[in-house]
């Protein structure tokens, strides 16, 4: 299975996001981060993520007379780079989009059905805001924004800190206006 498919998954995909920072998990800690999906469709999906190196096991133990896995995620085999993004098809661009806006309404629910969710207090935004931009501000943008990321990208699991999902959405909207319309 290609990296876009295999990553490009809603269950996969939430897997990977609660996976993050470095942090070795069991299918049972997925589960409680998962509680939504059921347990065999998450034993399934480490299996595909394992299969194909985005997990690797580094534990294991014995438990009720089972083996219990211990997974930690490689960041550098989740992400989709450039190249790759240039070879999908406009159809699957608009399968990719489709699939990360599902996640990403998943992750809110389940966000929403803890207790104790408070939008509020947890800092919670979904603003939409359209730029106009030249290319040369375009690129600039991308660069302050993406430097902001990276620098906290690395971050790991530490006292006082919880993960956070940022899904940042850039695309152009409308045509192109020429001079005498502006």
């Amino acid at each position: 299975m290609d990296t876009v498919t295999l990553l490009l998954h809603p269950v996969r995909l939430r897997i990977v996001h609660a996976m993050s920072g470095g942090r070795a998990r069991t299918i049972g800690d997925l589960c409680e981060d998962l509680a939504d999906v059921p347990r065999t469709t998450v034993y399934r999906h480490v299996g595909l993520l394992a299969e194909a190196g985005v997990l690797e096991v580094v534990g294991e133990r014995r438990v009720h007379g089972a083996v219990e896995r211990t997974y930690r995620l490689h960041r550098a085999r989740t992400l989709i780079d450039r190249d790759m993004a240039a070879s999908m098809s406009l159809e699957d661009h608009r399968e990719a989009f489709t699939t990360a806006l599902g996640v990403l309404l998943s992750e809110f629910n389940a966000y929403l059905d803890r207790e104790g969710a408070d939008p509020i207090a947890d800092s919670v935004g979904y603003t939409q805001s359209t730029y106009w931009l030249t290319p040369d501000e375009l690129a600039d943008l991308i660069k302050q924004v993406g430097g902001a990321m990276l620098a906290h990208r690395g971050n790991g699991p530490a006292e006082g800190r919880r993960p956070y999902l940022l899904s940042p959405i850039l695309f152009p909207t409308g045509g192109t206006i020429t001079e005498g319309q502006a």
